[in-house]
């Protein structure tokens, strides 16, 4: 890692391309290694952005809510070859009986969309929702990212397993020992610190598969980012209601370098400063893929882990995209807009990138990838 390149790199991105307000932050051997901060937190330019700004980094939440499950399952030593029926009889109904929570976590449930109305803020309607919806596709044949209905899954799972919230069992288990500025649910106290986020200034690149269909009423992209309902766009999410809800699959605010020290956890087996969270066949289920290939939603090959995202592989085991930087075993997750936060176990580092001005796109934009691009010593483009 050249830091002057990765300076010059994230100053171009205000000069250049767009950027608004953003920070990146990398840690490695238990400190931050670099950590940039630039632009402001509005359009208007009167407030700057700093270190400290928080904002929301959508899907790269799931990112929190996976190790946060896999953490309850550890403490009760739940295997992954479970199947979610036994915590969550209710989940049984309509052919979900064998459901695994290693499907589950995968992205293979078939549950990606509802075919219920029910409001993204009432927790027990959409748990009650999913447990009642026949799946989209048979469990187990496919998979799908599930935009929004992950979080909830995974948080019904984890009360069912803990008693607790899931965004209660992460603050108590990671956030509070780790010291982390991150939240899934900020503390009303500090609502209207976290800097609002704006939508992208340009439209969806033509004739892009995942858009069209994203697009098309009734399509099965189109319902999976539609429910539950509410809360689709950014002016929604900048609401102070909005911000202290607890959302698991899109809701996490906090600091890139808060994103990127628990990834640091994560990328030094599962340990920080001496204490240890996970167990190695914990880590082991994040770093390797459970399924690769087409996605039935996203309409690209994706990867995922148990939780989360990794770089899909061609059938000699090359990696397709970067988003994660050349490690095979790189996890993390990205969120709309722009931002993402990975774990690299064999560079032993932390990555998280943050940003308020989104672009279009579920995946990194050049803003965010020439920097992890740079980071490996590789040119700024891919």
């Amino acid at each position: 890692m050249n830091p002057e390149d990765l300076r010059s790199l994230f100053a171009d991105n205000f000069a250049a391309l767009g950027e608004l307000g953003a920070s990146v932050s990398v840690w490695k051997e238990d400190r931050e290694i670099l950590g940039l901060a630039g632009g402001f937190q509005d359009p208007e330019q009167a407030h700057p952005w700093g270190p400290e700004t928080r904002i929301l980094f959508w899907s790269a939440t799931k990112g929190l809510a996976a190790a946060t499950t896999l953490h309850a399952l550890q403490c009760e030593s739940i295997r992954l070859e479970r199947k979610v029926s036994s915590l969550w009889p209710a989940f049984a109904a309509d052919g979900k009986q064998d459901v695994t929570l290693s499907q589950l976590m995968s992205h293979q449930a078939g549950l990606a969309a509802l075919s219920r109305n029910v409001p993204v803020q009432d927790h027990e309607q959409v748990a009650d929702a999913l447990a009642a919806e026949p799946p989209n596709w048979a469990p187990g044949s496919r998979h799908g990212y599930h935009p929004r209905t992950f979080g909830f899954l995974l948080d019904e799972v984890v009360r069912r397993v803990t008693g607790l919230p899931l965004a209660a069992y992460w603050r108590q288990t990671f956030a509070e020992p780790l010291q982390l500025d991150l939240w899934i649910g900020i503390d009303p106290d500090l609502a209207d610190s976290v800097a609002p986020v704006f939508p992208a200034r340009s439209g969806p690149p033509k004739n892009d598969p995942f858009y069209t269909a994203f697009l098309t009423p009734g399509s099965l992209t189109a319902r999976a980012f539609a429910s539950p309902k509410g809360l689709h766009n950014a002016a929604s999410m900048n609401t102070r209601e909005a911000r202290t809800a607890a959302y698991p699959g899109f809701g996490g605010i906090g600091t890139a370098s808060a994103l990127a020290k628990f990834y640091l956890m994560l990328a030094q087996d599962g340990s920080f400063q001496g204490r240890t969270y996970f167990k190695t066949q914990t880590l082991e289920l994040m770093r390797r893929p459970i399924v690769s290939g087409d996605d039935a939603v996203l309409l690209m090959p994706t990867a995922f882990s148990a939780g989360f995202m990794q770089d899909p592989v061609d059938s000699a085991g090359h990696k397709t995209r970067h988003t994660f930087g050349p490690s095979p075993r790189a996890f993390g997750h990205p969120g709309a807009g722009g931002s993402l936060g990975f774990a690299d176990p064999d560079a032993g580092l932390g990555f998280a990138y943050v940003m308020n001005q989104m672009a279009p796109g579920v995946l990194p934009n050049p803003r965010c990838q020439r920097l992890v691009h740079s980071l490996y010593g590789g040119p700024a483009t891919p």
